[in-house]
């Protein structure tokens, strides 16, 4: 069996081409997958942390990361626009851990996000996108090459 990536080089690291677009969080399971293939019954999914590949039943709760926003007092937030401010934050970096205090997390997420509403925003959801975008840094995500993506396909749709 023959295996092809799409992939881009930089300063001699390979990193396997990603899109926001596939990748998933499945209840019951740690981390974030990236959809591979569809079946009738089943998704097939690599994990971003350790590459392996699983099937995802149909009747498994599965979110797409792109589809999922924070609430704020005027409107809900896509998670990909926090990602993006939490990358410049971070200037492409790692942000803090997802297991620092509930304080420290609220204190970042802010800076992030000023106008969340942290009455509909628990401290387990400020964890779970600090946590997810973590992985995603880890994983090389470039978050810059998404923004192009998206406006490449708005260009398309005008």
């Amino acid at each position: 069996m023959k295996k092809t990536l799409n992939c881009t080089q930089e300063d001699n690291n390979i990193k396997t081409h990603m899109e926001f677009s596939k990748i998933i969080s499945v209840t019951g399971k740690p981390g974030l997958f990236q959809v591979i293939s569809q079946s009738k019954n089943s998704i097939i999914v690599e994990s971003l942390t350790d590459k392996k590949r699983l099937a995802i039943n149909s009747t498994q709760n599965v979110s797409l990361l792109e589809n999922i926003a924070i609430y704020t007092y005027e409107e809900d937030v896509p998670l990909l626009e926090i990602f993006k401010s939490m990358h410049k934050k971070t200037e492409g970096k790692e942000a803090i851990s997802h297991k620092e205090s509930g304080k420290k997390l609220a204190a970042f997420f802010a800076e992030v996000l000023p106008n969340y509403d942290d009455e509909r925003v628990y401290t387990s959801n400020i964890k779970k996108v600090i946590q997810w975008f973590n992985l995603l840094v880890n994983a090389g995500l470039d978050f810059t090459a998404i923004k192009e993506v998206i406006a490449e396909e708005k260009t398309e749709e005008a």
